[in-house]
């Protein structure tokens, strides 16, 4: 496991987006060969993406660290790093090796806003804060504890962070894997920190039908722990339709403490009762 800074460019002309068609590519190469991590055959859609940072646009008035796990292509990290502000803090958390290479040269990553910044851990969220090597990876040197993530920058130095977005296939997983996932989640949340994730319509039909009752069952499973989770934290969900597949986002909040929380664009909320209804 590999754990790094990723570094602005100070040099770096005003990126293009990174090629769709190579992401869309890369995303499949990977989905063939690693379907049960991956969880789809595309990167998210925009309408799925702007929900899912939904908590990043309408945040405290100060600095926050947030935490991605799951990246994949990078389609949410760079909608992320574009949406932060100086002082703020991201750490993105990707298992699969291949999409960790392809985020560490990414050119909209290396020329976010000055004072944002990005850790990328090549793991699984399971292994945080723990994940970390004794050198940084690929020979790059390490910056100062103010550049945050895991160990240090606004969370502290507990591995607490103000938002979670999930991208993991949670019908994928085991039940008793997404159950620790969860709770992990909570733990990593700082108090009244808010997490998002979502899933596809229709998966459990269409995973009965073609994978067997066995595996549908396994399905169905993790979907009662998600609704039981949902019931528990949830502030609300919205249906993306212009999705490829369809999803659902879920927004849900850790107990504890709770700020202000401001909007910084169109369509967020401006305190609960607006944040659920607007969210729908």
């Amino acid at each position: 496991m590999t754990n790094e800074r990723l570094h602005q460019r100070p040099d770096s002309p005003t990126p293009q987006h990174s090629s769709p068609d190579g992401d869309r590519l890369l995303f499949l190469a990977e989905a063939l060969r690693t379907f049960h991590d991956t969880g789809a055959l595309a990167p998210s859609g925009p309408q799925l993406v702007n929900a899912l940072v939904v908590p990043v646009t309408s945040r405290p008035n100060r600095p926050i660290s947030v935490l991605e796990v799951g990246a994949g292509t990078g389609v949410v990290t760079r909608r992320l790093a574009q949406v932060l502000r100086p002082g703020d803090r991201l750490h993105v958390v990707e298992a699969n090796r291949r999409f960790a290479d392809r985020l560490r040269e990414d050119p909209v990553l290396a020329a976010r806003p000055p004072g944002v910044g990005l850790r990328l851990s090549a793991c699984r969220v399971e292994e945080l804060p723990e994940c970390r090597p004794p050198t940084p990876a690929g020979g790059r040197p390490e910056e100062g504890r103010s550049e945050g993530g895991a160990d240090g920058g606004t969370d502290g130095g507990a591995g607490r962070y103000d938002v979670i977005v999930s991208g993991l296939p949670f019908t994928n997983f085991e039940p008793e894997q997404v159950h620790t996932i969860l709770d992990h989640y909570l733990r990593l949340l700082s108090p009244g920190g808010e997490l998002t994730y979502f899933g596809y319509l229709g998966t459990t039909t269409a995973r009965t039908l073609t994978a067997g009752p066995r595996r549908g069952a396994r399905h169905r499973a993790v979907a009662r722990l998600l609704r039981q989770f949902e019931a528990a934290y949830g502030l609300g969900e919205r249906t993306v339709w212009r999705n490829l597949p369809p999803a659902r986002a879920y927004l849900l909040r850790a107990p504890g403490g709770r700020e202000t929380w401001e909007p910084t664009g169109s369509a967020v909320r401006t305190n609960d009762n607006r944040q659920i209804s607007t969210f729908r």
